[in-house]
């Protein structure tokens, strides 16, 4: 009889090739996935040197990150020198024969959005893509991690990539998730409790009562945020709700391999190399207040005591009561947070209101083309209109700063990115992270306001 495994050394011993005489194993890699900030250099290096895609067919490429996401866009971008990363992407995705989803196309959006919604990750595969927020995509039951340009050449050359094996967590939330609490707010919870670096050379296995009762989207929240806990990657085992989500989408075949995803869990006596246990019932909408996800508290919480810069860059002092705090800008969208049961929950919360008058700037930004389709067919879009808030085409957009578009110099934002520190949505701009409900509530209020206190 095996020795019990984990649901990450079951994927990686499917996947394993070959050991190296360095202890390293070659992976076989079943996806790659490259975007227009990184994908031309890495395709243009490869064809300078003579070599070809191996396997097209499992090679995509998108225009994400730096497109512009204003309506009527083109190759244009506000980012200086943005218009040649995608004519150039382009040219050489279509060079190569891989698959594109260029600017305007109708399947155009975040790889972390799209790669899941058309069916391309599956359990059980390896996906690969330069984005540290590709570990989005373990909540289907993949193992997915990001890479950097010079790796993404190697596995789109050779289908294998060099890793050593990472060391396995398993953090289980149990019990139940209290109204106006999600999985955003678990994953800032679990940094406040544990830390920006409490997942360091780990695949995290995200388990429990709470996370088996998260729609898939959720568990695609959760997982993106497993790098923000430093993580190789997180991971949920599949079950049947992630069958019933992926039946039908166009890369998803048509049988599933039964035997194969029945068997992507963790054994009963498998062991971690670390273990943690948070209870869901105690989590409360969280927003952070500093650089860092891990400066993280309850939304009706004060401001800790913290290192002198993170207090000096989001200028609250220790003692400061976070809610009601005053806020310049709400921003919903990026891989984190922008599927269409994100965007249902936040004009749940708008419908029928209008943010407040000292509000500069409101923006919704679908993670996907298909996203802001069917919100249009709902007419979210409408609502998040009446109620103040700019609506956009699919991209990152200001989740970060390229260069190009930005907020006004000193804005205090509220957001529902992933990242938190000095410039990451601009030059002087402070960033607090929070769910999306959590965004449209401080928008009505024009401060960071509670949800769970924004009558339905």
């Amino acid at each position: 009889m095996s020795a019990p495994r984990t649901l990450v050394d079951k994927i990686w011993d499917a996947h394993s090739t070959a050991a190296t005489a360095s202890g390293t194993t070659l992976l076989a890699i079943d996806r790659v996935f490259l975007h227009e900030r990184t994908g031309a250099s890495a395709l243009k290096s490869m064809a300078a040197a003579g070599r070809k895609v191996r396997d097209p067919a499992r090679t995509f490429a998108v225009m994400d990150h730096i497109v512009d996401t204003r309506t009527g866009r083109s190759d244009q971008t506000l980012m200086p020198g943005g218009q040649a990363f995608i004519s150039e992407t382009r040219e050489a995705a279509l060079a190569a024969g891989i698959t594109l989803f260029d600017v305007n196309d109708a399947d155009q959006g975040i790889t972390h959005v799209i790669s899941p919604e058309l069916g391309i990750v599956l359990p059980g595969l390896t996906l690969v893509a330069p984005d540290s927020h590709t570990c989005t995509q373990g909540a289907l039951g993949a193992l997915a991690w990001g890479i950097g340009s010079s790796e993404a050449e190697h596995a789109m050359a050779t289908g294998v990539l060099r890793l050593s094996r990472p060391k396995t967590m398993r953090v289980s939330f149990t019990g139940t998730l209290a109204k106006g609490v999600t999985a955003k707010d678990m994953a800032l919870a679990l940094m406040a409790a544990h830390g920006a670096g409490g997942g360091a050379g780990h695949a995290v296995e995200f388990a429990g009562t709470a996370v088996t009762a998260l729609d898939i989207e959720a568990r695609m929240t959760l997982c993106n945020m497993a790098t923000e806990f430093a993580a190789m990657t997180g991971i949920i085992a599949p079950d049947e709700a992630t069958y019933a989500w992926l039946a039908g989408r166009r890369y998803a075949p048509a049988t599933f391999d039964a035997p194969y995803w029945a068997s992507l869990h963790s054994d009963s006596d498998a062991v971690f190399d670390a273990e943690i246990m948070l209870g869901a019932s105690e989590i409360a909408p969280m927003v952070s207040w500093g650089t860092s996800p891990e400066q993280s508290i309850a939304v009706d919480g004060t401001v800790p005591q913290g290192p002198a810069r993170a207090h000096d860059y989001i200028d609250l002092a220790a003692g400061t009561r976070l809610e009601g705090t005053p806020i310049d800008v709400a921003f919903i969208g990026s891989c984190t947070n922008s599927r269409l049961s994100d965007l249902r929950r936040a004009a749940d919360l708008l419908r029928g209101k209008h943010i407040a008058p000292s509000i500069k700037t409101a923006l919704v930004v679908p993670g996907s083309s298909a996203v802001k389709r069917a919100a249009e067919a709902e007419g979210l879009d409408q609502v998040f209109r009446a109620a103040g808030f700019e609506w956009r085409e699919s991209g990152c957009s200001l989740c970060f700063y390229a260069g190009g578009e930005g907020f006004a110099p000193g804005s205090r934002t509220i957001s529902s990115t992933n990242r938190n520190f000095e410039g990451r949505q601009g030059p002087g701009i402070r960033t607090h992270i929070a769910s999306p409900e959590t965004v449209a509530a401080s928008a009505l209020a024009g401060a960071i306001a509670d949800p769970r206190k924004v009558a339905r």
